[in-house]
């Protein structure tokens, strides 16, 4: 692999262009390069890249059973793949969309749209996850600490009066489809073997970005929400009891 040029590794496979770009390599400004000069003008070690770039043949998504951990885990769970949104996916693909130059009157316009409107989306994402993790998050937690004896009554009493679970299920319903602009750009991430390298892989990862956002919207609707419901139908049941003692 050391041999062949950036261009055709990344052709290979489109996920080699993520690795490469962790390590410094971006595949539009060295496609003509072979991996061993490109790592040698990095500085990197050849071997080591290369051992990156075939583990990905070898990852398995993992197949996780959330459903039998508790609510506290899951959140954990959550907030550990926003991190990964924010912190690899997203970046990965403003870089790569802000370095898109079509040159072809066929994809002018895909470029400038995307241009435009992918920043808008992660601006408004990103805004969406901080807000969900500290009202959505924060309040099934005190739901779950108060379950434990962690939390007292009056506390959870007002975040109670506070929130509701029924209108954040609402409002989360309406962020699913946060890609449906983007898809419409793009015409559903349709391309050929006639298509640029730049913009397959732009689509891929868009792709697999939505793909993620599905799966993350599931678990969210799937299981946090009826595991908090639970919970807060456990709370609502020990205040009553509390009352009739009282």
């Amino acid at each position: 692999m050391n041999n062949k040029k950036i261009i055709e590794i990344v052709d290979d496979n489109y996920v080699h262009a993520s690795v490469l770009f962790y390590f410094g390599i971006e595949f539009y400004d060295y496609s003509q390069k072979t991996l061993e000069q490109a790592c040698r003008e990095r500085g990197l070690n050849v071997n080591a890249v290369i051992q990156k770039l075939e583990s990905v043949y070898h990852c398995v998504e993992e197949n996780l059973s959330l459903r039998e951990y508790p609510v506290e885990l899951i959140i954990e769970y959550l907030k550990h793949t926003h991190y990964i949104f924010i912190k690899q996916k997203l970046p990965y693909i403003a870089r790569i969309i802000d370095n898109f130059h079509a040159g072809h009157p066929d994809y002018d316009f895909i470029e400038k749209d995307l241009k435009f409107v992918f920043p808008l989306f992660v601006e408004d994402f990103i805004h969406h996850i901080y807000q969900e993790e500290d009202t959505l998050f924060s309040y099934i937690s005190a739901l779950y600490k108060f379950t434990k004896n962690n939390c007292n009554i009056s506390q959870v009493f007002y975040l109670m009066e506070k929130h509701s679970l029924q209108r954040y299920a609402v409002e989360h319903s309406e962020h699913d489809d946060e890609m449906k602009g983007i898809r419409r750009i793009t015409n559903d991430y349709a391309y050929d073997k006639q298509t640029p390298l730049h913009v397959r892989i732009i689509y891929e990862e868009l792709k697999d970005l939505e793909r993620s956002l599905v799966t993350h919207a599931k678990i969210e609707n799937d299981i946090l929400f009826p595991k908090a419901l639970m919970l807060e139908k456990e709370v609502k049941a020990r205040f009553r009891e509390t009352i009739r003692f009282n």
